[in-house]
């Protein structure tokens, strides 16, 4: 089968990169979709529009290369667009939880088509036709709890949940899918996916219990549930628990804790450090003391100790210095709101963290507030002007200097759209 991949050039703030390029579950989101196809697809050929894809009549896959989906959810799309044996396209149920609940915000590539949402994904089994049928997929979300805010805070709200996707699907349009992306439809798609399996499968359920038994494991520490790399170092203190994968040459020292997370290739996680549904890419590092919930850290970043992420994003490059805390909870009773296209609108959670570019290095003991963006290539100070970070941060608002001669200290890698700096 032919692919043919839409290239969508938007940049996502604060990166200043197309979604393709950005980093989804230790993998740039290009390469994570030619993984997932590459068993379907043998060609492709990408364009600017769809007006560029060739007419000649053969079996070809259409689709936007800001698109997230796992291999559950193309497995499902392709095995029933063959039998149905017509041109068709990605739809969903306007009652899907997981695609109403956390993928319709911020976006305009998931849309309401008759009583159908549709998305920029097409299967043609005899190349391009003008008729084509909505195929609607189902997502399968699960509802998972994963906070509860107290009642004198917030009586509102209460206990707090993600509608899960086991088999998931997004427009990547801002950095908030991103986070979505690697936490609520990958990292918690997974855990529930093994929970489905368990649930439904005795022998699954009997050989994590083997597993468990036969190596003097907790349950979820067994190797069923952890995978782990070649030349793996982890400390006998260290409790890791499942489903967790740790790719080769990383470290996990003492008294750390890492829990239904990725841990990319030559990581280093040292001493007291806790990481809970996260996901760390190749080449970080943790120290002492350091925590990220449900934070997606990209390649070769470093979070200093004692240094608290909750629903975050991290860049590539960047440093956070030590005691740096994002928060994610607005105090008084209002929606967090994030800026996407020029204007702030509701970011469809009620606790968010913030994100952080690419190159960026922020210094220590800063407070960020709920959803505040700090663009790539930034440096930042704490100073008794700017401690608590109250607003986004463009990259001419940089406490970064230049030496005599001009050249810069800090040089900018990561320019915005020219359309954006107009």
């Amino acid at each position: 089968m032919r692919k043919i991949i839409i290239e969508d050039k938007r940049y996502i703030p604060p990166f200043n990169e197309p979604a393709r390029e950005l980093t989804v579950l230790n993998k740039r989101l290009w390469l994570h979709q030619r993984d997932i196809l590459a068993p379907y697809c043998d060609r492709e050929r990408p364009v600017h529009s769809f007006e560029e894809i060739p007419k000649d009549r053969v079996e070809t896959l259409v689709y936007r290369d800001n698109l997230f989906f796992d291999k559950p959810f193309f497995e499902e799309f392709i095995q029933r667009a063959r039998e149905l044996g017509k041109a068709c396209r990605v739809a969903f149920s306007l009652e899907d939880k997981a695609i109403t609940s956390h993928a319709l915000t911020l976006q305009k590539g998931i849309r309401r088509q008759g009583d159908v949402y549709v998305a920029d994904m097409w299967y043609f089994p005899r190349g391009l036709e003008e008729e084509v049928v909505p195929l609607v997929i189902d997502t399968e979300a699960y509802e998972v709890g994963y906070y509860h805010v107290p009642t004198y805070m917030a009586p509102q709200q209460g206990d707090l949940v993600y509608q899960v996707p086991t088999k998931a699907f997004l427009s990547i349009e801002h950095w908030v899918h991103v986070f979505v992306a690697n936490i609520v439809f990958g990292i918690f798609a997974e855990g529930a996916r093994k929970e489905k399996e368990v649930k439904q499968n005795l022998w699954a359920k009997l050989r994590i219990l083997g597993r468990s038994l036969l190596e003097r494991r907790q349950f979820l520490s067994s190797s069923a549930l952890v995978y782990v790399g070649k030349n793996v170092e982890i400390d006998p203190t260290a409790v890791i628990q499942g489903p967790t994968y740790i790719g080769d040459n990383s470290r996990i020292h003492a008294g750390a804790y890492v829990c239904n997370s990725i841990v990319g290739e030559n990581v280093n996680i040292m001493q007291g450090a806790q990481l809970l549904l996260s996901v760390v890419s190749d080449g970080c590092y943790l120290p002492f003391r350091a925590s990220l919930f449900m934070t997606t850290l990209m390649e070769h970043s470093i979070v200093a100790q004692n240094t608290c992420l909750q629903m975050c994003v991290v860049g590539r490059n960047t440093f956070i210095g030590a005691g740096t805390t994002f928060t994610d909870f607005n105090l008084l009773p209002k929606p967090i709101r994030a800026l996407h296209e020029g204007e702030l609108q509701e970011a469809g959670f009620p606790v968010l963290g913030g994100c952080v570019g690419h190159n960026c290095r922020l210094g220590s003991g800063l407070i960020i507030y709920p959803a505040r963006m700090i663009e790539s290539d930034t440096v930042l100070f704490a100073s008794p002007e700017r401690r608590v970070i109250a607003k986004n941060v463009r990259y001419e608002e940089s406490d970064h200097h230049k030496i005599p001669g001009g050249t810069e200290m800090h040089p900018r890698l990561y320019p915005r759209e020219p359309q954006a700096e107009a």
